[in-house]
């Protein structure tokens, strides 16, 4: 029997040449609207040609690490904005920056089939769907699409919808969101959101769809929300469940 040889297997230069820049960005080393070296220096110092270094300047714009300024250069980009499964107005004040909202539309409708069935809704109600536009200070982050039962929201339309929808329903209907969960997706960004998201067309995209219940367990939002993948990470925890026996 021969002996079985183990090939290594190398990542094309310029993933490692971005694999190391990213690590002097995410260490801090190099701040945010830091001018990034250029084509010519990176591929002097890695020894490599200037494609390579474009490929890797160019890897790292498409992650949202850095920004290109013609004929300025490359710069370190701000920092994504971390978030947990919850509130965006919350998550955005935690993170330092100011939360806002432009309502695009709000109507009473029919709910669609996966919001009747998340909402348990039964065959003649209807839902409050709210389209709207998030923001970090002025930058544009997500597209929400939030569906309430309108039995349990009345008037809700007429309200300020520009702010956190969670603060409306502990104060004006006294439910209290208690808990969250969403499954979570990489997509390709449609070009109707990505013009208002301010990103390149077919840029990627985080898709969350939510639910969130009262205390007592019932769902009492569902929700679409597209996120910039650019500017947003997620921070998910779990508990390791006990192993099947004999797994």
């Amino acid at each position: 029997m021969g002996t079985r040889v183990h090939k290594t297997v190398t990542s094309p230069r310029y993933v490692t040449i971005a694999a190391e820049l990213r690590d002097r960005i995410t260490g801090e080393k190099l701040g945010p609207h830091t001018l990034m070296p250029s084509e010519r220096e990176l591929s002097q110092s890695y020894g490599v040609s200037r494609m390579t270094a474009r490929q890797a300047l160019a890897l790292l714009e498409k992650e949202g690490y850095v920004y290109r300024r013609p004929p300025r250069g490359t710069f370190v980009a701000e920092p994504r904005v971390p978030f947990h499964i919850g509130s965006f107005s919350d998550e955005i004040i935690l993170a330092g920056r100011h939360p806002s909202a432009q309502l695009i539309w709000a109507e009473e409708r029919p709910p669609t089939p996966s919001a009747r069935e998340a909402l348990d809704l039964a065959g003649e109600e209807t839902v409050h769907a709210l389209h709207r536009l998030r923001f970090a200070d002025d930058e544009p982050i997500a597209l929400e699409t939030t569906y309430f039962p309108a039995a349990c929201t009345p008037g809700l339309l007429e309200r300020p919808l520009t702010g956190s929808l969670w603060h409306i329903l502990r104060t004006h209907y006294g439910v209290v969101p208690a808990d969250a969960s969403a499954v979570i997706e990489s997509i390709v960004i449609d070009d109707a959101s990505c013009a208002r998201l301010k990103v390149r067309s077919a840029s990627s995209g985080i898709l969350l769809t939510r639910r969130t219940y009262t205390e007592g367990g019932r769902c009492i939002e569902f929700a679409r929300d597209v996120y910039r993948a650019d500017r947003a990470s997620f921070k998910v925890e779990a508990r390791i469940p006990v192993p099947v026996e004999g797994a």
